[in-house]
């Protein structure tokens, strides 16, 4: 009796878009050695191009509109946002913390034995 294989699940949209991009970033920089590739590019571009201006004019009012609409809203989240982070002292934390890890492994070399200090008086 032959095995069944089990069914994958359906792809979801976000799934295909997301294989769709990483083959595009894999494949352009493939295609763009090849002889001649830059003409063909061209060549599209020159023919495709005045659609796309077409589409985008037909679209971009309605995006300028909702993206000022929606801009007063976002930037005052965020400047709450950074208002409540202690984003300075977490820095300088990560800064000091990064240099006691350097310093812990590469320490600074010791003074010259010739070279007599000062000595402290308490």
């Amino acid at each position: 009796m032959p095995r069944a294989i089990p069914r994958l699940p359906k792809a979801k949209a976000s799934e295909i878009a997301v294989i769709g991009a990483a083959g595009v970033g894999v494949l352009a920089p493939l295609y763009m050695m090849m002889p001649g590739a830059e003409d063909k590019l061209a060549n599209q571009t020159a023919k495709w191009a005045p659609r796309w201006e077409r589409q985008t004019e037909i679209w971009a009012p309605r995006w300028e509109k909702n993206i000022q609409r929606v801009e007063p809203p976002v930037s005052a989240a965020v400047q709450r946002l950074e208002q409540k982070l202690p984003l300075e002292r977490m820095a300088k934390g990560v800064d000091s913390g990064i240099r006691s890890g350097i310093a812990k492994f590469n320490p600074p070399p010791p003074p010259p034995k010739d070279v007599k200090l000062p000595e402290v008086r308490a």
